[in-house]
């Protein structure tokens, strides 16, 4: 039962607690036949929390003049935990590559990503560790967890994500023990009529150099303001990987054990065969494309994180005093963040070229010369 006292209920212990009307709790949390534990499944719904509670802030930010453009991903909170969660993070070959997309918050704090390396982006702080205030949000860049730079031309990380899986099947060969990160590249599904998304899986099936290339599209039926139906012939986007001879499903990306599953369906795959899978993943599109478009509620969209939380809430496995703490902690979290955010400084005139172009041997020749080398 709710905690009448006023205090707010302590996390940990009411996580142990059940609805009046329960007596156990549930062994499982089922979707038809699959399933998930129960632990796992309140860690994939604290997740989506705290990736809704940072996407809402992130919106009123743009809104408040706290920031200056918004984009996101609301709506697809539990394919982008689910995948986060079962990432093989690390730098090198012997770990994932992720080449992802400005949709992927929720992603990267299922990684570990602190909200804060999020809000310093979106408010362009020099504190920004993935572009030092240079970028605008979700354009993430980590390499100590392979994360790839993420790239405001649409859909090219599909042409770039070949190269890092040639990389680690070359290091397989030569050791067989690290053979097991594979590159998972995101996009959506407008993005596949570019001939960047042609291009991957072109050069992931060539015979015999087939490579580990996790293709993920989240399809949520719309490109910036286009209707997939006015450019898309076919019936699904998975169909697409049929001439090329690839493994490909579609799945309810909205479902947190359907996603689950299915992520982990296709990287077994793609880890045991050094072979790529097309992966589809149907999701919800919460808030348009990004502040440009007002970014409004759409109330009509499947809601994951509501319909999660009534499962597990019908299922015993949490109750609404629980659900409140969890929802008020991700709140007080991003709103936090937001805060230390907008005390920090902003990048100055005198830092452009800073971190723009690497060091070579002509810098130690033509100190000051940024053009490239001499004569052009």
């Amino acid at each position: 039962m709710p905690d009448m006292s006023g205090e707010p209920p302590d996390i940990e212990e009411a996580l142990l607690r059940r609805a009046g009307t329960r007596t156990a709790a549930p062994a499982a949390i089922r979707s038809n036949r699959e399933a998930i534990s129960v632990e796992l499944a309140l860690t994939v719904f604290r997740q989506m929390l705290r990736t809704r509670a940072l996407e809402e802030r992130s919106i009123k930010m743009s809104k408040s003049g706290e920031a200056y453009f918004w984009i996101g991903g609301p709506g697809e909170e539990a394919f982008n935990v689910c995948l986060g969660l079962q990432v093989h993070k690390g730098r090198g070959p012997a770990f994932d590559f992720l080449h992802l997309h400005y949709r992927n918050a929720g992603v990267m704090l299922a990684m570990g990503m602190p909200m804060i390396d999020h809000t310093r982006q979106l408010a362009m702080r020099w504190t920004d560790r993935h572009s030092r205030g240079r970028n605008f949000v979700g354009h993430y860049a980590i390499p100590e967890w392979n994360v790839v730079p993420v790239s405001s031309v649409i859909e090219i990380q599909y042409a770039m994500a070949p190269g890092t899986a040639l990389v680690q099947k070359r290091h397989g060969l030569k050791n067989p023990a690290e053979a097991e990160g594979i590159s998972i590249v995101v996009g959506g599904d407008a993005g596949t009529a570019e001939g960047d998304f042609e291009t991957c899986l072109n050069w992931s099936t060539r015979p015999n150099q087939e490579l580990p290339v996790l293709m993920i599209v989240t399809n949520n039926r719309f490109g910036i303001s286009t209707d997939m139906d006015t450019v898309h012939a076919h019936r699904s986007i998975a169909d697409r990987a049929l001439p090329y001879g690839v493994r490909s499903e579609t799945i309810d990306g909205n479902d947190p054990v359907v996603a689950w599953h299915g992520i982990q369906r296709a990287m077994r795959y793609v880890r045991r065969e050094r072979k790529p899978f097309l992966l589809e993943a149907m999701v919800s599109r919460l808030h348009g494309h990004s502040s440009s478009s007002g970014a409004q509620r759409n109330w009509n969209e499947t809601d994951t994180l509501a319909t999660f939380e009534q499962k597990l809430i019908d299922a015993g496995a949490i109750d609404t005093a629980t659900v409140r703490a969890l929802r008020d902690e991700a709140k007080k979290e991003a709103d936090d963040a937001v805060v230390q955010t907008m005390t920090e400084p902003q990048p100055t005139r005198e830092d452009v070229y800073t971190f723009t172009y690497a060091n070579s041997e002509v810098d130690a020749v033509y100190p000051k010369d940024y053009t490239g080398l001499p004569g052009n």
